[in-house]
């Protein structure tokens, strides 16, 4: 039998969505039943993309508010916790719970944008 091929991030990627988001929910800040977020989804064919499991696509959510995302998609747009393709998610401001915007870095570093900074 074949060995299933991984398509999910790799653990220094988690690794860097862990540290950049700071061990909380980007939305909610809770600490508990944490999972990596896909900003624009794998579906699709979209894991062949070589961005797709990078960190600007990636957030640190709790299960419970990446249900909401699914369940307030308009919401989500908005504060860039999910990407519209064809929209690449590092030109997509991401909202964090402190209310500034960010720009996310496949390196997994987060910057404040110049409009957030106003």
């Amino acid at each position: 039998m074949k060995a299933r091929r991984r398509t999910g991030p790799t653990d220094v990627v988690k690794a860097l969505v862990y540290a950049r988001d700071g061990g909380a929910c980007v939305r909610c800040e809770t600490r508990q039943d944490l999972t990596i977020h896909h900003r624009v989804n794998r579906g699709m064919g979209g894991a062949r993309e070589p961005w797709i499991n990078q960190a600007h696509n990636l957030l640190l959510v709790c299960t419970t508010c990446n249900g909401w995302f699914e369940d307030h998609p308009r919401e989500s747009y908005e504060a860039g916790w999910k990407v519209r393709r064809p929209q690449l998610p590092s030109e997509v401001e991401v909202r964090y719970p402190d209310g500034r915007l960010y720009l996310l870095t496949p390196d997994g570093v987060r910057a404040v944008t110049a409009a957030a900074a106003r």
